[in-house]
């Protein structure tokens, strides 16, 4: 007599096709594409990647770009005065009521390098580095609110569900190094970002291409370490007798997340070793110490640089840096550009200069991709909550055109693409949308954004989405 379970098993198989195989295979789409490194779109080859990493600089809460790179003499002139009506008409702020007025930078700018970038004083330190840099200063997306924004940029989606650009990469190109996961995510600030964990899925991509977090300070990553009493030979032990019974129930029922179940038991058993080591600082000279302004054993964007620097040295494909604090609407000193702004931008300073000059020294950049970036940009109005301008200096959401920077993989040095209005509001040339800078991101990596996709939910999925995109090409070497 056949069992009820022995019938949806056949019946399983024999709904299963090649297509279906392809589909929800771990390895299926993503294995074949780089198996030849050379997929095709429109009859064309595929692009060769000058990126062999990604160090992604998340500033959580939008610095205002206007007070940092974006200098505009004409917000100078008339600092004070009320602003135009057209600059409001049809226009949609998450604070700002009524006419506000007009709101200069509060910081001195000068030109720095050969290249003669604008950067204000509240960055000695990369200053120094704008010749490696390229930016972009017309990005644009159609955010206003922090988590649909953070959404946006890492997913291509103000909607959960869909993977991170980190989750793409490792299942496009693998991973290095098979003791560390492909994909490490390091907080700093205090908080995590508003979107949470969903900023490091992996989506409908198989789970073993999520985001590992990994903490600055304690324990790297909770629940790895074997229970106490608990051998190592023992645990192997433990995961050879699992990883049978998982191999098992794959060839019966052929569901690929079991594959995926058992990989992610295999490397957390490698990472309890690899990731200790790694995360530990404290080997590093006084020398490294004080280029990034980094202290052993403390919870710091600095101490997160230098691990990033390590990390990506070790041969995990991305790492993602998210550092929370930077929404200065005014409402409170510590979110005020004078007040909060500034000790974020004293933080932060330094070491994202030397994590460049570091990498620059070791011989890394020209194979990592570094990108700094927030969800949205900042207003050239001083935001009047409730309609009343404050002591406290402030700007709202703005997701019309904000800054990012790139340098590193293959990137082209000491450019700047893209101009904004005299005030800064919005793109006066060369608009950048959000799936413009991923299809930028990905030609790095070696991907056309067209071809990098997986069937779901009856659409061929990809990080840009269904609208055209374009690569930047100004800014790539």
């Amino acid at each position: 007599m056949i069992s009820a379970h022995d019938e949806l098993a056949a019946a399983r198989l024999t709904r299963t096709t090649r297509r279906h195989f392809l589909r929800e295979t771990a390895a299926g789409v993503g294995g074949l594409m780089l198996a030849g490194n050379a997929l095709a779109s429109g009859g064309g080859a595929h692009p060769v990647g000058t990126a062999k990493r990604v160090i992604f600089l998340h500033m959580v809460g939008a610095p205002s770009q206007l007070d940092l790179f974006d200098y505009k003499p004409d917000l100078v002139k008339y600092d004070g005065q009320e602003c135009p009506a057209e600059l409001l008409e049809n226009a949609r702020f998450a604070f700002i009521r009524g006419v506000p007025k007009l709101l200069g930078p509060q910081f001195e700018f000068k030109q720095r390098g050969d290249c003669g970038a604008w950067v204000s004083d509240r960055f000695p330190n990369f200053a120094e580095c704008v010749d490696d840099v390229a930016f972009i200063k017309t990005v644009q997306t159609d955010q206003f609110n922090h988590g649909p924004a953070q959404l946006a940029v890492h997913t291509g989606d103000p909607r959960f569900g869909k993977p991170s650009i980190g989750a793409w990469t490792t299942w496009g190109i693998g991973t290095e190094n098979a003791d560390l996961p492909g994909y490490i995510v390091l907080l700093s600030g205090g908080r995590p970002p508003r979107a949470g964990k969903t900023l490091w899925s992996s989506g409908f991509l198989p789970s073993v291409y999520q985001g590992v977090q990994c903490r600055g300070e304690g324990e790297p990553v909770l629940n790895v370490r074997n229970p106490e009493g608990v051998t190592r030979d023992v645990r192997r032990a433990t995961l050879d007798a699992l990883g049978e019974l998982n191999r098992r129930t794959y060839e019966e029922f052929g569901d690929p997340e079991t594959l995926t179940r058992i990989e992610q038991y295999e490397t957390a058993f490698r990472m309890q070793t690899a990731v200790p080591e790694v995360m530990d600082i404290s080997g590093e000279t006084r020398e490294t110490y004080d280029l990034y302004g980094a202290t052993p054993g403390k919870a710091s964007f600095a101490n997160n640089c230098l691990l990033a620097r390590r990390l990506v040295e070790k041969g995990v494909r991305y790492v993602q840096l998210f550092d929370w604090g930077w929404d200065a609407h005014g409402a409170a000193k510590n979110e005020a550009l004078n007040g909060g702004f500034q000790d974020k931008c004293k933080q932060t300073d330094r070491p994202t200069a030397a994590l460049l000059k570091d990498l620059k020294r070791r011989g890394l950049l020209d194979e990592t991709l570094v990108v700094w970036c927030a969800e949205f940009g900042r207003t050239p109005m001083q935001e009047n909550r409730g309609g009343t301008t404050g002591s406290l200096v402030g700007r709202d959401h703005n997701p019309g055109a904000f800054t990012v920077w790139l340098a590193g993989g293959g990137v082209k040095p000491g450019v700047t693409y893209g101009k904004t209005d005299p005030v800064g509001y919005r793109p006066a040339e060369n608009p950048v949308p959000l799936r413009d800078l991923h299809a930028t991101i990905l030609r790095t990596l070696g991907f056309d954004h067209r071809s990098l996709s997986v069937p779901f939910q009856g659409l061929n999925q990809k990080l840009t989405g269904v609208k055209p995109a374009k690569v930047v090409e100004d800014v790539l070497a």
